[in-house]
């Protein structure tokens, strides 16, 4: 077990952007589900709990914008994997002790049935290259470790436009691999873990959410929902959209509204029960009813449950072989309200 030591993450300062458009989610959490998605481990290190929540994250993540590619306009590439920076640590060598890495750049997630986890590219090898570009000789400037790993991943994409990518990694026991990956495409949303933080957010790229953030004590498919309600913020642009608008007029409400309504389409093709966006919002909103569920931008919980709910006859009426073409059916307020 390592130590007691300051291993956290290192972030830009402009990373939480435009929260008004999160739930709002404190650090004051319901009761456990239970079955929750993450349910850390005695054992566990801080820095093997901080994997595992970004693994939860991750396979969640990676399984919803899979499965909705089809209907989305913006999409990208991808292998598969997350990975990391151990400078991005605050202690670098703690990180790659505690994970086995050779070098700075790990694998931290891998989805199943990728064509990286085809490849058995597993969590803790060590990424070596991309095509015939050397990792570790990539350089981002003045102490911005935290950037690196985002260009790396830019870089895999970037390679992976043509439909594939040649990776070269190492395995914890010395062991060198090389394999050509097929790339799949996804919906263009990454997921993040923030360390320090508790709060869930869009910022029209991503959704972040932090390492305390008490969803990840709900069930999968709770915490699938709350994902999806981030993603839908990004996948119906309501970012730049109100920042070139701004949030009056009742827009910022109007933007809540269809990233509540849009949650059960997203998890049904996800495999998940659409009727759990409702659960989530049954869960968290009794707690939390007396911030944002009740102010002037948002509706209130049970409002939101309504709305949602209101969406599952039309889904249950165009769901073929597990698919709602969400693209084709689902019909967004935002547009009578511009």
């Amino acid at each position: 077990m390592l130590p007691d030591l300051n291993w956290k993450k290192s972030w830009p300062g402009t990373l939480v952007v435009l929260g008004h458009l999160s739930l709002g989610l404190g650090a004051c959490a319901p009761a456990a589900s239970a079955e929750p998605v993450f349910a850390p481990s005695p054992a566990q290190n801080p820095l093997e709990i901080f994997q595992s929540k970004e693994d939860v994250l991750f396979l969640t993540g990676y399984r919803l914008a899979a499965a909705n590619a089809a209907y989305c306009d913006a999409v990208r590439p991808s292998v598969g994997i997350l990975i990391h920076d151990a400078k991005a640590y605050s202690q670098p060598d703690a990180v790659r002790t505690a994970f086995g890495l050779t070098g700075d750049i790990g694998i931290q997630s891998v989805a199943p049935g990728s064509s990286a986890a085809m490849a058995d590219i597993a969590r803790n090898d060590t990424l070596l290259t991309i095509d015939d570009l050397d990792v570790s000789q990539i350089e981002v400037g003045e102490r911005k470790d935290w950037e690196r790993a985002s260009v790396i991943a830019d870089l895999i994409e970037q390679s992976a436009k043509d439909g594939t990518v040649t990776l070269g990694w190492r395995k914890p026991d010395g062991r060198v691999f090389d394999a050509q990956l097929a790339a799949e495409t996804i919906c263009a949303s990454r997921f993040e873990l923030l360390s320090g933080k508790d709060g869930a957010s869009a910022d029209g790229e991503r959704v972040l959410i932090g390492e305390d953030f008490p969803g990840l004590s709900y069930s999968e498919s709770e915490f699938a929902a709350l994902l999806a309600h981030e993603m839908a913020h990004n996948l119906l642009g309501h970012i730049p959209y109100l920042t070139e608008n701004g949030n009056g007029g009742g827009r910022l409400r109007t933007t809540e509204r269809d990233a509540d309504r849009l949650m059960p389409w997203l998890l049904v093709n996800a495999g998940y029960d659409p009727a759990a966006a409702a659960d989530f919002m049954r869960r968290w909103g009794p707690r939390h009813g007396g911030w944002i569920f009740r102010n002037r931008s948002h509706d209130g919980w049970d409002e939101r449950v309504e709305l949602i709910e209101a969406e599952l006859p039309a889904i249950a009426a165009v769901t073929r072989d597990g698919r709602a073409d969400w693209r084709t059916h689902f019909r967004p307020l935002l547009d009578n309200n511009k």
